[in-house]
Formats: structure tokens, sequence, C-alpha cells
């Protein structure tokens, strides 16, 4: 986490409510292994309420207060974030959050805070990811129309492009590869480490390979067995914040639209294998999705497909 978890991390509690929020927080890294960065947003979204209860109230926000929060406390908090701009989803998982902190303190027999849990959760609009036509998604794949920058780098960034669309990783996943576990020869799958710490085998098409060793070939660093697989101009890790640069040129020179992100090669790859004929079970696993309701959303990209599946196969149709 980037700060430690002190009283001084959240300002509108008092000394032993801010303790509890410490306690919390050391809790979920510890116990529960939560990313750094999911830790790092369950502690704003906690300093942002407890911000919001003392302007409330007038004063530093302590566990009493917080037991008697009524569900108009709640409304009026979402009511406020939305007006600030906050999303629904965003104001989803910040009461996912509260939500946790309010278990917490149950489970310590410290207070019984069910207000949260009682609050309803805002609707989600029903998003469907946006994935590229099949020459598209190749072309932004191989990373040819980025010839100006060194060769090396071109390569590199091709390399974790292709296993976006060839693999569907996650950037952060491609760039968690170590230069030991490169998919390079006859070496045809991957152990990844995905969301919660999940671990999965993903397949590595030829291509995919081809491209990873072309970019071996040309890197200048000397890179360490135990370190990462790709490296940034100077040899150190490389940031996700640069393949998402590379991908706005490369739209840009391709024409693609701003849909066309990194992430959008991921949902390219799923879109694919199921118009292919690929099974949702099977997809599910490559993704490396936890429950299977996720992974059903494309279906809803290849209605087309399915509709014609149904009319030839039904005997009535």
């Amino acid at each position: 986490m980037s700060q430690p978890f002190a009283a001084l991390a959240f300002p509108h509690a008092d000394a032993e409510l801010a303790g509890l929020a410490g306690a919390w927080l050391r809790r979920l890294a510890g116990e529960r292994r939560v990313s750094p960065l999911t830790l790092d947003a369950y502690a704003r979204d906690l300093r942002q309420f407890l911000a919001f209860a003392a302007q409330r109230r007038g004063e530093d926000v302590t566990l009493a207060a917080l037991s008697a929060l009524k569900p108009a406390d709640i409304r009026a908090f979402m009511a406020q974030r939305r007006e600030q701009g906050v999303t629904s989803r965003s104001l989803m998982r910040q009461l996912a959050g509260l939500r946790s902190f309010a278990r917490h303190l149950g489970r310590e027999d410290i207070a019984t805070i069910d207000v949260f849990s009682k609050a309803r959760s805002p609707k989600l609009a029903r998003v469907l990811p946006k994935a590229l036509p099949v020459d598209k998604a190749r072309e932004l794949a191989s990373g040819e129309a980025d010839e100006a920058r060194p060769a090396w780098i071109v390569a590199r960034d091709a390399a974790v492009l292709a296993l976006l669309y060839g693999a569907g990783l996650r950037i952060s996943e491609a760039l968690s590869i170590r230069r030991e576990d490169a998919p390079i020869g006859a070496v045809d799958s991957l152990t990844i480490k995905g969301k919660g710490g999940k671990t999965r085998a993903t397949p590595v098409i030829q291509p995919v390979r081809t491209a990873v060793e072309t970019y071996l070939n040309l890197c200048p660093h000397a890179l360490a067995p135990d370190g990462p697989l790709f490296v940034g101009a100077r040899g150190g890790p490389l940031s996700p914040r640069i393949i998402q640069l590379t991908v706005e040129r490369l739209r840009g020179a391709l024409g693609l639209p701003d849909s066309a992100t990194p992430h959008a090669l991921r949902h390219s790859f799923a879109t694919h294998l199921l118009g292919r004929g690929g099974d949702l079970r099977s997809i599910q696993e490559l993704l490396g999705h936890a429950s299977l309701s996720t992974t059903q959303i494309y279906t809803a990209i290849d209605k087309a497909r399915l509709l014609d599946a149904y009319k030839s196969a039904h005997p009535r149709a």
C-alpha cells in the first residue's frame, strides 16, 4: 500500500475508529492477501465516507456514531457522490469496501453495523465489451504500423499485444511474465496468476511465440531469468502505460475508434473464439473468470451466430 496503516490515514475519524480501520486493512493485506491497488481503493473509499459523515455531524466520526448511522445517511452519501460524477460501478465498489469494514467490526465483536448491507446497491447499465473485427485485431496486435521507434521496442510492444489477443491476457498478466517462463521454442503454454491470486494454464500459439522470440532476439538488455520478460527503454520493468500509449498511436495510424484499447484485444480474443465455435466453459478457463456468468456476456455480442445455429439445428426452425 502506498501509505502506512496509521491513524493519520483517516483524519475524519477519532483515534479509536482510525485504529480499527488500520487493523481492518492489515487483515485484508495479511490474511486475505488483497492486492495493494484494492487496499488503496478501500482505504480511499472509507476516508471519503468518513469525511462525508464528519461534515454531516460537524465533528470527527466515532465508533458509536458509525453504529448509529441510518439508511438515509447512506442514501445522502451516494447522492452526493453521484453529483460529483461518480459512476454506478464505482459506487458499487465503494459500498462493497464499506460493507467489508462493517463485517470486520462484526467478526471481531467490536460493533454491529448493518446499515451498509441494507443499502440498495446502484443498478449497473449492461455494457457489452467492444471487440474489434478479426482483421483489425490482427493489425493492432502485430504493431506493424508503429515503425518509427527502435526496432526492439516495436518488437517488444508487438509481443505484449500478441499475448493480449493471442492468449487473452490482461496487461498486468502479460507484464508479470518472467524471462525464464518466456513462451518460446517448445514452450507452448504459460501459467498465469490472475485476479485474486488464482492461477490458470494458458496455451500460447505459434504466432505469439514467434513475436516473443523476435523481441528477445532484438532486446539490447541482459534479462535476468527471474526478472521481467518485458522491460522498458532503460531495462527496468515495463509500465502498462507504455502499452496504452502504443495502442493510442496504433489506432490513430490504423483508423480505429477510441474503444480499441489493450483490453479490447482480450475482449476480441473471447469474442472471436466464441464466434468460431468455442464453448463458454473453455473460454471461461482461458480468461480466468471465476464465474461463468462473467463470460456469458460475450454471447450477447455473438447473437447472429447463435441465431444461425438455432435455425440450422432446431427441428421446428
